[in-house]
């Protein structure tokens, strides 16, 4: 659904009902926030006197969400520092300043759901899938350099790419005995 060129108009009449002209329907503050969420835009007028309040009713929809449990984007401490700036020399730069960020944020925010999408895209669990396999491989070589009676690399052997489940267990059955035999020995030694 393409956006339409031109900003929904919203009146607010002095009963502080919002009257969308789009729809000829009342919306409340929660109806605005969800058009913003939807990417629509408007423009908030006053009834009676036709002057722009849009940014006092923005205002007023953040103020609204930030009084929702669990809602609160806005530290404390961004708060007062932005009370800080009004009258201040550099409350000129402030707004460009916040714009920059914000649509610094929302790209880095598209990038990320992107990267995301991408990465599940492989399937529900792919992602997970892949990264536990480079960890096990990962786990794999650590473990071989700690291991004492490991494979040295004087005695390389020649392993089949995909061995069948009941030929690794033998493999692993083979190496536990080699090293129990070698555990057995040291201990003969160590008492004889």
């Amino acid at each position: 659904m393409a956006k339409p060129a031109e900003p929904v108009t919203i009146k607010k009449y002095a009963n502080r009902r919002l009257y969308n002209t789009g729809t000829s329907t009342y919306v409340t503050l929660e109806d605005l926030a969800a058009m913003v969420k939807g990417g629509e835009d408007f423009v908030v007028y006053d009834a009676k006197t036709g002057e722009d309040i849009t940014r006092s009713v923005l205002a007023q929809i953040i103020f609204e969400q930030e009084n929702k449990e669990g809602q609160n984007l806005l530290p404390v401490a961004f708060l007062r520092q932005l009370i800080r700036f009004y009258g201040d020399s550099l409350q000129m730069l402030v707004p460009r300043f916040l714009e920059v960020s914000i649509e610094s944020l929302v790209r880095e925010q598209e990038k990320f759901r992107s990267q995301m999408a991408q990465a599940f895209g492989l399937g529900p669990f792919g992602a997970i899938e892949e990264q536990a396999r480079r960890n096990m491989e990962m786990f794999e070589r650590a473990f071989a350099m700690f291991t004492p009676f490991g494979r040295r690399e004087a005695e390389p052997r020649e392993e089949p790419k995909a061995a069948p489940p009941t030929a690794e267990i033998d493999e692993l059955k083979r190496q536990l005995a080699e090293m129990q035999k070698r555990l057995d020995r040291l201990s003969e030694e160590k008492e004889g």
